[in-house]
């Protein structure tokens, strides 16, 4: 993989509002109101992969990961709250990562935060 995806991660989820990073686990994590966590970067901690884990709306990681898991898949300790994996070490398009923060995001953004999304 030629170019490190973390520098495109981090500028989508900091696009969102009130986001702040900081390390958790000992990885960069992107949480709302420094409170809630959305996404987390996965820099083969738990495997050989490099990837990144984030909140879902309820069915999108069983659709995902049923789609396509060459790109997709169901990530340790969160997945059983429907968390999503998504590698990054795989070609990917950047428009649907986008999409999947922004989604990440909403489900643990309060009312008032979405109202600025829309």
């Amino acid at each position: 993989m030629p170019d490190d995806p973390l520098p495109r991660l981090r500028a989508l989820c900091l696009a969102l509002p009130e986001t702040t990073e900081r390390v958790s686990h000992g990885e960069p994590a992107w949480f709302v109101r420094d409170r809630k966590m959305f996404v987390t970067y996965a820099d083969h901690h738990h495997d050989d992969r490099l990837g990144f884990w984030c909140a879902a709306p309820p069915g999108a990681q069983e659709a995902l990961v049923g789609s396509d898991p060459q790109r997709f898949f169901r990530p340790p300790y969160v997945g059983h709250r429907g968390w999503l994996g998504v590698y990054l070490d795989v070609p990917q398009d950047w428009d649907e990562i986008a999409e999947i923060v922004r989604d990440a995001y909403r489900c643990v953004a309060p009312e008032k935060l979405l109202a600025q999304l829309d």
